[in-house]
């Protein structure tokens, strides 16, 4: 029974084209971004705080990188419009590409965000995007130049050595 499941499965996914494995992998690994994202927010929330900025920063990396290490084969792992724009403009991919990519990552950051407000919770304020003035400005600006220069070192690197040669 289960080997005609396996053979079934293998046939299905066989007949997919490369775009639509794309789309797909991009869809559950964008999910599983947004909900780790923001589930973690919540989840601290939810404890007052007392998991803190390393658990609200830990879960996204883990997010990315099981995308990365189980579909980076397939996707190039973007699971955010930002990568994938990057790779358009240096030509990795097709326009014909980027409608699948951008239409699987706001598809899926909508499909997390959902999951995240009915089953974790509502308890975090999440739509607010402005800096905890409780830092100096010159150290909230600092940091946020430094994580900018770090994503576009990452992007650079991954995009200009065409996935780092085969491990993503």
């Amino acid at each position: 029974m289960q080997q005609t499941f396996l053979s079934l499965k293998k046939k299905t996914v066989d007949k997919l084209t490369l775009n639509q494995k794309k789309f797909i992998v991009e869809v559950i690994c964008t999910f599983i971004v947004v909900v780790l994202a923001t589930g973690a927010v919540v989840i601290d929330t939810k404890f007052n705080g007392i998991l803190g900025i390393p658990f609200i920063a830990f879960l996204p990396f883990i997010g990315v990188a099981a995308g990365v290490f189980l579909f980076g084969r397939i996707s190039m792992a973007h699971f955010n419009p930002a990568v994938t724009l990057g790779f358009l403009i240096t030509k990795h991919i097709t326009k014909l590409q980027l409608v699948y990519y951008f239409t699987a990552e706001i598809l899926a950051a909508l499909l997390g965000s959902l999951f995240v407000m009915s089953i974790i919770g509502t308890e975090a304020n999440l739509g607010a995007n402005s800096p905890n003035y409780a830092f100096p400005l010159p150290t909230i600006f600092g940091i946020e130049i430094l994580a900018s220069a770090l994503l576009m070192a990452v992007i650079a690197v991954v995009v200009y050595t065409k996935g780092l040669r085969g491990y993503g």
